[in-house]
């Protein structure tokens, strides 16, 4: 694994902020048992960081028929919704939602090429929550193949996360198991795709991104 190259910032904030918070602990706490708790606490967050923003190098599954997982983490809707962004009628949807623990890289699902990529700058509600597909701030692509099917896949900013980071725009080529870009804390897919999708996933599942098959199209 490597570390996503959109966070080495965001790690070294967080190393020079445990650092200065272990000095402050080992100046100012008396209990030499305590100093030692509170450091080693402080050192996992940072390591637990660093885990959280790597990216996996994992063999892929998915082509221009197969639809492999976006990201890390547990199915909790599948659906018929009326999509109306791009669409524009019924779809099936899926939604993955991601937890602390997860790594929080992000894939292209399917092989072809972008042929609607936008931003929507909404709320931060928490992301397992229904509304939050519409509402919350995220990042939309849809994926083309090279037989004409469309697959379209939401990155969802949740209540912590702040940051979405996506490499989609029109007319790109992209290959499934590549990387798409990251989100940043606890967040959520969803996946948008033709009703008649062979689905092979049940709520409930863990996925893991590049490696789980999602559906067929």
């Amino acid at each position: 694994m490597k570390l996503d190259r959109n966070t080495y910032g965001t790690v070294l904030l967080v190393y020079l902020f445990s650092a200065v918070l272990i000095a402050v602990v080992l100046c100012f706490v008396p209990q030499w048992w305590l100093k030692v708790l509170l450091a080693l606490a402080l050192l996992w967050v940072a390591g637990w960081q660093t885990y959280f923003h790597m990216v996996p190098d994992r063999k892929p599954v998915g082509d221009n028929h197969v639809v492999s997982a976006v990201s890390d983490g547990k199915v909790t809707h599948i659906k018929t919704v009326r999509e109306s962004r791009y669409f524009q009628g019924e779809v099936l949807m899926i939604s993955v939602y991601m937890d602390f623990w997860d790594l929080h890289a992000n894939f292209w699902p399917v092989t072809g090429d972008v042929v609607f990529a936008d931003y929507y700058p909404g709320k931060h509600m928490f992301a397992f929550k229904p509304k939050a597909s519409e509402e919350n701030e995220h990042s939309c692509t849809v994926i083309r193949t090279a037989e004409g099917r469309e697959v379209m896949f939401k990155q969802l900013a949740g209540g912590v996360a702040r940051r979405i980071v996506c490499y989609s725009k029109p007319g790109l080529a992209v290959r499934a198991g590549d990387q798409c870009g990251i989100i940043k804390f606890g967040s959520r897919i969803d996946y948008f795709l033709p009703v008649d999708a062979k689905v092979h996933v049940r709520e409930g599942d863990l996925v893991k991104a590049v490696t789980s098959i999602i559906a067929e199209i």
